[in-house]
């Protein structure tokens, strides 16, 4: 089972731990990992003005963790709640969740705002991670860390704030062409109509409509000084996704992490270690590892590989159609 996020997690300041708790001369540098305005409290230093060159210089002072500081502080963390733990562990992936936002920085108006969503979910990362995995926090944490970040970024769209169940994203997704392909075959095609083949109301056709030629338009805008090219120019140019696309690939993400979940719970030792640290992990074992591990051969491992690789696949046709058929890929 995918553990529950704690209720008790919630975006805080985190105040690096001093040896001298009576100290309050105030020059203590915190990251702020929840609000929406990131400026580390600065000393009496030299401290460059802008605000993201500010957080950078504090999110540096903070040094990786090895992997047995990692697997230690995880421990301690996931047994105690020991906020000092919390702190080492959060401050050591700033770095790591800057990088994410970087990724995204065409997308996103205010970059401190990406980076802080991406921290709430590096502290999600946290809560569920199991230091007993073979999988470094980093790896694991980029996931939820990307995950947030896009969340922030389609609810920041006007477009995609339209899209908040699931049959409004579906009209996102077909509403176009759906129309497109009943007009062609030479039926009347109004809100009504449309709201009847999707079945959602005639009040969700028209705001999804609404909102789609809005997009419409501000994509045939100009960009600002150069007349001639517009936003939709500029998207087509740099290769991002259209909205469309990304809800589309948010959309199967999140059914397909719901499907793993659900078939991880029926397996048995030796087959949840072949799909969690070799078919679903960027760094798979070999077959030998893991046959060294059960005390079975290369040969014995690889048979179980292709069993479990056809009740997967089997699983994921039921639970998500055509869109199951995925590659899961293997080394040797």
């Amino acid at each position: 089972m995918v553990d529950e996020p704690r209720d008790d997690l919630e975006p805080e300041v985190l105040t690096e731990p001093t040896d001298d708790p009576a100290d309050e001369s105030g020059t203590d540098a915190y990251i702020d990992v929840g609000t929406k305005s990131p400026v580390p409290a600065g000393g009496t230093g030299l401290v460059p003005s802008d605000p993201f060159r500010r957080y950078m210089a504090e999110a540096r002072k903070y040094p990786p963790l090895t992997r047995e500081e990692e697997q230690r502080l995880a421990r301690v963390y996931r047994e105690t709640g020991d906020r000092d733990a919390l702190f080492r562990l959060v401050t050591a992936n700033l770095l790591m969740v800057v990088r994410v936002a970087m990724s995204f920085r065409r997308a996103a108006k205010n970059l401190l705002d990406l980076i802080q969503e991406g921290n709430i979910g590096l502290l999600q990362a946290i809560d569920r991670f199991d230091p007993e995995l073979d999988v470094r926090l980093p790896t694991y944490a980029a996931y939820w860390v990307r995950a947030y970040m896009v969340k922030f970024l389609l609810d920041n769209v006007r477009l995609v704030r339209v899209g908040t169940t699931n049959a409004r994203r579906k009209l996102l997704r077909h509403l176009r062409q759906e129309k497109e392909r009943l007009e062609a075959e030479g039926f009347e095609v109004g809100p009504r109509q449309l709201a009847d083949h999707f079945g959602v109301s005639e009040k969700d056709v028209t705001e999804v409509q609404a909102a789609l030629h809005a997009h419409d338009v501000s994509l045939d805008a100009p960009r600002g000084n150069d007349e001639d090219r517009t936003h939709g120019d500029w998207l087509s140019d740099s290769g991002q996704p259209d909205a469309d696309e990304v809800l589309a690939r948010a959309d199967l993400q999140e059914r397909t992490e719901r499907a793993l979940a659900v078939f991880r719970e029926d397996l048995g030792e030796r087959d949840r270690v072949l799909l969690d640290r070799r078919l679903v992990n960027d760094s798979p074992l070999t077959l030998q590892e893991i046959g060294d591990r059960f005390g079975t051969s290369r040969e014995a491992v690889r048979q179980a590989e292709v069993r479990l690789i056809k009740k997967l696949r089997e699983h994921l046709t039921r639970e998500l159609g055509d869109l199951g058929e995925i590659e899961i890929g293997t080394g040797s």
